[in-house]
C-alpha cells in the first residue's frame, strides 16, 4: 500500500479516486504543527533552534495518518507546490519520525492542478523534499516569531493600549496611514476648464480650450472665475475652424492571466471581494479541479493549455481573433517564483464552474486567461485641433474609434481610479470645417489628493514595493482590520487613532524596521534562501544582532519619556496650526494650561498640563474630528440637588456629570439619543429599579453597561435593544426577557426545532439538504447529519453553498466513525429453553451513547 498525503479532505477523495486501489489518501488538513505562543521556542543563542509543538486539534489527524504509514511501503507528500506546501511536507515527514512511523522510502511530488493527467504524470516524477524552500520557510517564520515575541512586550509597556506589531503587518498598516497623512496634508488648488459644445453634421461632440491670448494651457493654467469668464467669452465671441485633423492608429494587448496579486486585485475591483475571500473561493475552485494553483507570481501557461485557448477562441469567435503566434508572457514582478504557472482553468472548454462567488469568480478566470491568448484591439485615436480667426485661441478635440475590438470582445481589465482617457467618437472633419457652436461652459474645479487605498489598490501597492509575498496579503490586511488599526468605509481603508499612533511608535522608535526599502531588501534575502543563494541562519543573525539590542534600547526609558518623544512626532497631526495664528496647545477649558499626550492604563489621550486643578482631557484625535472638544458644555440645572448638570469629554469618549468633585455621579452618553437635560437627568438616576421579581421578590433593574442597555435580577441578565428600552420596560416584559435569557437567549427549549437562518440547498455529493443554523457558539451548518461551526474568517451572510459542502465534508472526514452499529454477536445454540420469567428479568441491550453536541450547536 502506497500513503499519500495533502492538504484538505476534498483534495484527498477526488485524488483517490484518480490513483486507485493500491493507494491511500489522508489530509493533514493544513499544517500540523506550529512554534508555540510563548518565549523560548526559537533560540538566537542555539542558531536559532526552534521548537516545535503539534496542534491539539490535530492529534487525531496524526494518529491516523501515522496507523497508516506503519502500513504503507511508500509515502508520498503531495501537498501544495509552494513554500507553504514543502513545509507542511517537512512537518508530517518529522512527526512520523518522531512516532517511529516512517516507511523507508518517502518522496515528494507536485502538481499544479488537480486532474486526472496532472496527478499521475506527477506520480511519475517524484523528487526528494526542497530543503531550500524549507529553510526558507523557517526563516520567515523565526523572523515572524522574534519580531511578535520581542516587539510586543515593548509595545504593550511603553505604548498603553497597544496590542502588537507584526513585521510585514506594521509596514502595510504605514503605507495606510502615510496615505492618510497625504490627504491631511493636501492643500486644494482652483482650477477651470473651458469646454465648448459643437456639433458637425448632426453629430455633438466636445473640445477644450487649449490656449488663451496666446498662451498653451495645461489643467491648471486657469486658476481664477474671472480668467476663466473671459476665455470663455473669447470661445463665444470668436469663428473657430479646423485647423489640424490627426489620426493615428494603435493597438491594446491583452493582460496576461492572473497571479495571486492580479486575481486579488480584479477580484476587488469586479467583483467586490476581499483578498481573504477571493482566495477562499479560489481554494475550493482549485481543489474542485476547475483552476490551477491560485498561490503563483508565474504569468505564464503550459503549452498544451495556450493550445487549448486559440481553439477555444476559433470556437467562440473566428480565426481572426487568434494571433499568429502563441503569446507568451514574462512576469514584471519583484522577486517573482515563476516556478508555477499562472492562474488558469484546467478545461478552458468549460466556460462555467460552480455557483454564487465560486461561479463569478471562475468566470473572471476563465476570461482573463482566454483574452490572453487573444488578438490585439485595433483602434483609431484622433486629435482636431481648431483655431479663432485671430490664432491666438485654440480648442482640441480628442477621440477614439475601435476598428477591430480583439479580445476587448471579451475582456476589459479594471482600473483602480478611472483616468480621463477620451474614448468618445469625433464626427469625420477635414481642415477648414467650422463646427456650429452650441454652448460654452466655464466649470470650476479643484485638484484631489490621492484616493485612499482600496483591498486592489493596496495589494498592487504592496507588490510594487516588494513586501511580503502575494500569497501573504490576504492574511495581512484581515489581521489590521482584526486588531481594529484600520476601518473599511465604501471599500476605502481608514486609519484608526490606534493605527496611527502604533505606526508613530514604530518610525520613531523602530524606523529601520518599519522602511519600505529595508523590508522590500530583507523579502530579497529570503527570496535567496529559497533559491539556495544565502543560507537562513546567516539572514536570522544579520537581522537580530541589531534589533535586539534595539528593543533593549527603548525597554529601558521611561514611559513618560517614550510619550514626549511621541507628543513631538504626533504634533502636526495633534495639534495642527489654528487659522487664526493662535497656540493650538492652548486648553479650551483653563484657558493657560498646554495641552500635551498622555498615557493612561487604557490607552493615550490629550490632556491639560494643570492637571489636576484642570481635568481637561479629549481623546487621541485630531482636533475638528471625532475627538473634539472645546470644554465643558452646562445642560441645565438638575431641581433636585441645585447642582449644574455638564456634557464633559474624556478618554472614553463624551459623558455627562452632576456637580463638582471625583465623586460626582457620572454617566456616558449612548449613540441612540439626542442628548438634553431631560435625557441627562434620567442617565444619571440609573439603575431603575423596575419592581421585585413575582416568584424570588428579588429586585429587578434596568441600567446601560458596558455591552449596552440591559435587565439584571439576582446574578442574571438580559439584553436590551435601545436606551429607551431601559426606561419603558415594564414587569411583565422584564419577566419575559429574563426568562429567555436564562433559556438560552430566547432559543427554543430544548428539544424543540430550530428554524434555520437560511436554507443553501442540497449537498452537491450526498444531496442532503444545508441549513444555516444559529448555535449556542456562533453560527454553522448541518446537514442533518454532520454539524460544522463556521470559522471566524467566513462571513455567514456571503456563505455559499460550495463552502457549506466544504466545511461539513471536513467535519465529518475529521470525526470519529459515528452511529456505526456494532456487529451482532453470534447467537449460541440454545441447550435449553430459558424460563419465561428469566427472559423476562433479562437486561434490555444497552443503548448507545447520545451523541455529544457539536460545537456549533
Amino acid at each position: 500500500m502506497q500513503l499519500v498525503i495533502v492538504e484538505s479532505p476534498a483534495k484527498a477523495k477526488t485524488i483517490e479516486k484518480y490513483l486507485g486501489k493500491d493507494y491511500r489518501v489522508l489530509a493533514s488538513y493544513g499544517h500540523v504543527r506550529d512554534l508555540p505562543p510563548r518565549d523560548g521556542s526559537v533560540n538566537p543563542d542555539e542558531g536559532f533552534a526552534m521548537e516545535w509543538e503539534t496542534y491539539a486539534d490535530k492529534s487525531k489527524q496524526l494518529k491516523a495518518i501515522a496507523d497508516e504509514a506503519k502500513k504503507a511501503d511508500r509515502l508520498i507528500l503531495a501537498t501544495d507546490p509552494d513554500r507553504e506546501g514543502e513545509a507542511i511536507s517537512w512537518h508530517v515527514q518529522e512527526v512520523l519520525r518522531l512516532k517511529k512511523a516512517l516507511p523507508k522510502e518517502v518522496e515528494r511530488v507536485t502538481f499544479n492542478a488537480i486532474t486526472k493527467p496532472a496527478i499521475l504524470a506527477a506520480m511519475k516524477a517524484p523528487r526528494e523534499l526542497d530543503t531550500d524552500l524549507i529553510d526558507a520557510y523557517r526563516a520567515r517564520r523565526a523572523l515572524d516569531y522574534l519580531v511578535g515575541f520581542t516587539l510586543s512586550p515593548v509595545l504593550w509597556r511603553k505604548l498603553p493600549g497597544a496590542k502588537s506589531a507584526g513585521r510585514v503587518q506594521s509596514v502595510a498598516l504605514r503605507i495606510i496611514v502615510d496615505r492618510e497623512r497625504e490627504i491631511e496634508s493636501f492643500k486644494p488648488q482652483e482650477y477651470w476648464s473651458v469646454i465648448a459644445e459643437l456639433e458637425q453634421d448632426g453629430t455633438p461632440f466636445q473640445a477644450r480650450m487649449v490656449k488663451f491670448k496666446g498662451d498653451k494651457l495645461d489643467r491648471l493654467s486657469i486658476g481664477d472665475e474671472g480668467t476663466a469668464l473671459a476665455a470663455k467669452k473669447a470661445v463665444e465671441e470668436g469663428r473657430f475652424t479646423v485647423v489640424s485633423v490627426e489620426t493615428k492608429p494603435a493597438t491594446r494587448n491583452p493582460p496576461p492571466p492572473f497571479t495571486t496579486s492580479t486575481l486579488q486585485q480584479e477580484a476587488a475591483r469586479k467583483l467586490g471581494f476581499s483578498a481573504s475571500h477571493t482566495m477562499r473561493i479560489a481554494q475550493g475552485l482549485y481543489e474542485d479541479g476547475a483552476i490551477t494553483y491560485m498561490r503563483t507570481d508565474g504569468v505564464q501557461m503550459d503549452g498544451g493549455a495556450i493550445q487549448e485557448a486559440r481553439k477555444a477562441v476559433v470556437t467562440r469567435y473566428d480565426g481572426s481573433y487568434v494571433p499568429d503566434k502563441p503569446r507568451q508572457y514574462q512576469t514584471k514582478a519583484k522577486n517573482a517564483q515563476e516556478a508555477h504557472e499562472a492562474i488558469r482553468p484546467t478545461d478552458f472548454s468549460k466556460d462555467r464552474a460552480g455557483s454564487g462567488d465560486h461561479g463569478r469568480l471562475y468566470d473572471l478566470i476563465w476570461k482573463r486567461a482566454l483574452a490572453s491568448q487573444m488578438a490585439s484591439a485595433r483602434m483609431e485615436r484622433t486629435t482636431i485641433e481648431l483655431q479663432d480667426g485671430s490664432g491666438q485661441h485654440a480648442l482640441r478635440a480628442t477621440g477614439q474609434v475601435v476598428l477591430f475590438p480583439g479580445y476587448l470582445a471579451l475582456y476589459e481589465e479594471g482600473r483602480d481610479d478611472e483616468g480621463d482617457e477620451d474614448s468618445r467618437r469625433l464626427p469625420r472633419m477635414s481642415e477648414g470645417a467650422a463646427p456650429a457652436k452650441k454652448a460654452v461652459n466655464a466649470e470650476q474645479h479643484f485638484t484631489q489628493p490621492l484616493p485612499r487605498f482600496s483591498e486592489a489598490s493596496l495589494v498592487k501597492r504592496l507588490e510594487e514595493l516588494g513586501i511580503g509575498r502575494p500569497s501573504t496579503y490576504a492574511s495581512i490586511i484581515q489581521v489590521l482590520k482584526d486588531r481594529a488599526y484600520v476601518r473599511v468605509e465604501k471599500n476605502r481603508f481608514f486609519a484608526e487613532e490606534s493605527g496611527r499612533l502604533l505606526t508613530a511608535f514604530l518610525e520613531r522608535f523602530f524606523e529601520k524596521y518599519v522602511s519600505y526599502d529595508f523590508t522590500a531588501e530583507l523579502e530579497e534575502e529570503l527570496d535567496d534562501v529559497s533559491g539556495g543563494r544565502a543560507l537562513w541562519q546567516a539572514v536570522l543573525e544579520a537581522f537580530w544582532k541589531d534589533f535586539k539590542p534595539r528593543t533593549s534600547e527603548v525597554m529601558e526609558q521611561q514611559p513618560s519619556a517614550i510619550t514626549a518623544e511621541l507628543d513631538q512626532f504626533l504634533a502636526p497631526y495633534l495639534f495642527p496650526q489654528k487659522a487664526d495664528g493662535s497656540d493650538p496647545r492652548l486648553c479650551p477649558n483653563c484657558g493657560n494650561g498646554q495641552l500635551a499626550l498622555r498615557g493612561g492604563r487604557f490607552g493615550a489621550f490629550i490632556a491639560c498640563s494643570n492637571y489636576p486643578e484642570c481635568k481637561f482631557t479629549r481623546r487621541f484625535a485630531q482636533p475638528g474630528g471625532e475627538g473634539e472638544e472645546t470644554g465643558p458644555e452646562v445642560l441645565g440645572t438638575d431641581p433636585d440637588t441645585g447642582l449644574q448638570v455638564e456634557r464633559k469629554s474624556g478618554r472614553f469618549g463624551p459623558y455627562i456629570q452632576l456637580g463638582e468633585g471625583k465623586e460626582a455621579p457620572k454617566a456616558s452618553i449612548p449613540k441612540d439619543i439626542d442628548l438634553d437635560l431631560e435625557w441627562a437627568l434620567k442617565l444619571l438616576k440609573l439603575p431603575r429599579q423596575i419592581g421585585n421579581h413575582p416568584e424570588t421578590g428579588e429586585p429587578i433593574t434596568a441600567s446601560i453597561g458596558r455591552y449596552g442597555p440591559y435587565l439584571a435580577h439576582a446574578g442574571k441578565y438580559a439584553r436590551l435593544q435601545t436606551t429607551a428600552d431601559v426606561f419603558e420596560t415594564g414587569m411583565n416584559a422584564a419577566v419575559v426577557k429574563l426568562a429567555e435569557a436564562a433559556a438560552g437567549g430566547g432559543r427554543p427549549a430544548r428539544g424543540a426545532a430550530r428554524e434555520p437562518l437560511k436554507v443553501l440547498g442540497k449537498h452537491p455529493r450526498s444531496e442532503a439538504e444545508i441549513k444555516l443554523m444559529e448555535g449556542r457558539y456562533g453560527a454553522y451548518v448541518t446537514d442533518g447529519e454532520t454539524n460544522a461551526t463556521l470559522p471566524k474568517s467566513i462571513d455567514k451572510d456571503q456563505l455559499t453553498l460550495e463552502e457549506a459542502a466544504q466545511l461539513i465534508d471536513a467535519r465529518a472526514a475529521a470525526a470519529p466513525a459515528k452511529g456505526k452499529k456494532k456487529p451482532a454477536a453470534k447467537k449460541k445454540a440454545p441447550a435449553k429453553k430459558a424460563p419465561a420469567k428469566a427472559a423476562a428479568k433479562k437486561p434490555a441491550a444497552k443503548k448507545a451513547a447520545p451523541k455529544k453536541a457539536d460545537a456549533g450547536e
